[in-house]
Formats: structure tokens, C-alpha cells, sequence
């Protein structure tokens, strides 16, 4: 029991020092709630309306799983491809690699006019942002093999598609834990993105409302839902990473 509160101090006295030190500024600065809420007034607002933010929130981790499946799916089937040819590889790495470079409120507008200005735009704008780096990661693990195996693998006679399902993909799957860690809490910030510009369903839509309406306390309310759920998904994927990825690692 002690060693148990010991870690979980451990882990979470610099969020408790940051509670503190906002809740010091607020006081001691005189900071009106119109201006910025104190983190009583946040869990006041909370306490007030949770079903709303709960409401809020699942519509939010929807579509960002949905975006997150998507992309890791289209990433995969990317990976695939370069591992087979190496003329993929040069063919949609740097399709790719645009894509990532462009700031995704650019993209949002034309997604928007090929999907619609609904939860559809919301789901694309999710996978694209888990895409590159995932295609990435699993690109590199599908050739991360023990030096020999492949070559021993070819010599007996093994299939392309006999090394890709037995050697390849057992290897890529550190590296798709990976991938995962990286792109859970990106594809909820984009979807939250998303939902705040196109106007669909979530907290970022809600986060909208309330600024628009000068409601600082809901605006930072369902900012902060966000952010707790962006880190709730970073460590549900680091907790699997830890449980599956050791037993492929070699």
C-alpha cells in the first residue's frame, strides 16, 4: 500500500504543483473568471454540468478512434506496399510526407468540400494525421529482421508472402505499438480540431460555443476534458505497448 502511494505521488505531484502554482496566479493576480477560470471554478463548472462533457467527450473519442483505426489500416496497407516493391516506396513516401507537412487547417476546408461538413471530415481529419508517422514506424519494423533470417528464409524456399506473414509482421509489431502510442493523443487533438472549425458534435464544438459566447470556465472546461482525454489514450496505448510489444521484441 505505501509503495502504491509512493508511485503514485511520484507520477503525479507535477500535475498537483501545477494545479497549485494556477490556482496561486489566479488569486493572487485578482484574475477575473471572465478572463480565466481558477481550477475551483473549472471543477464547479464540471461538477455542474457532467453529463454534458461526458456526452461531449464520447462524441470526441469516436471519431478520433475511428480516425486512429483508419489511419493505422491505411498506413499498414502503405507499409505493405513499400515492403513488396521498392518502386512504392519512392512512389508514396513523398505523397505522404506532404500530406504530413501541411498544417491540417489547410487541409481541413478541402476535405470539407470532398466529404462534407460533417462527422466524415472529422474521421479523415483524424487518420491523416496518424497516417505518415505510422506508415513510418511499421515501414522500418517490417525490415527490422534478424540479420540472416530473411536470406536463410529465401534459401528454404519460403514464399514472399510466407516471409511477410511469419517474419515481417511479428517484427513490425514494437514498432506498430509505436506508432499507436504516438498517434492515439494526435488523432483526439485533431479531431478536436476539426470539430471546433467545422462546427460537429464533440468538445471542440463545444469549446467554440463557449468562446464564442464568453463562457471562459465552459471554454476551459471542455479544453481540459481534451487534454485529460488525450493523455488517458498516450497511456491505455503505453500500457499495451508494455504488455504485447515484449513478447515480439527479439
Amino acid at each position: 500500500m505505501t509503495r502504491a502511494l509512493t508511485r503514485a505521488a511520484a507520477a503525479w505531484w507535477p500535475f498537483v504543483l501545477l494545479l497549485a502554482l494556477w490556482q496561486l496566479a489566479i488569486s493572487a493576480g485578482h484574475v477575473q473568471q471572465i478572463v480565466a477560470p481558477s481550477p475551483a471554478g473549472v471543477a464547479a463548472e464540471l461538477a455542474r454540468n457532467p453529463a454534458l462533457y461526458a456526452g461531449e467527450a464520447l462524441a470526441t473519442l469516436a471519431v478520433a478512434a475511428a480516425g486512429l483505426v483508419l489511419g493505422l489500416a491505411v498506413a499498414c496497407a502503405l507499409a505493405v506496399a513499400t515492403w513488396f516493391s521498392r518502386f512504392a516506396t519512392g512512389a508514396l513516401t513523398l505523397p505522404a510526407l506532404l500530406v504530413q507537412s501541411t498544417p491540417l487547417v489547410a487541409l481541413l476546408p478541402v476535405l470539407a468540400r470532398v466529404l462534407g461538413y460533417d462527422v466524415r471530415t472529422v474521421i479523415a481529419a483524424a487518420a491523416l494525421i496518424t497516417v505518415f508517422p505510422s506508415f513510418v514506424l511499421i515501414a522500418a519494423g517490417l525490415r527490422a529482421l534478424p540479420s540472416g533470417v530473411a536470406a536463410l528464409a529465401a534459401a528454404l524456399g519460403a514464399s514472399r508472402r510466407a516471409r511477410l506473414l511469419l517474419l515481417a509482421v511479428p517484427a513490425a509489431v514494437p514498432n506498430a505499438l509505436v506508432a499507436v502510442r504516438i498517434a492515439a493523443p494526435a488523432s483526439v487533438l485533431a479531431a478536436l480540431i476539426a470539430e471546433y472549425l467545422i462546427g460537429t458534435a464533440g468538445l471542440g464544438q463545444l469549446f467554440a460555443v463557449a468562446e464564442g459566447q464568453l463562457d471562459t470556465a465552459r471554454a476551459w472546461t471542455a479544453a481540459l476534458v481534451a487534454t485529460a482525454l488525450s493523455v488517458a489514450a498516450y497511456l491505455l496505448a503505453r500500457r499495451a505497448e508494455r504488455v504485447i510489444g515484449d513478447r515480439f521484441r527479439t
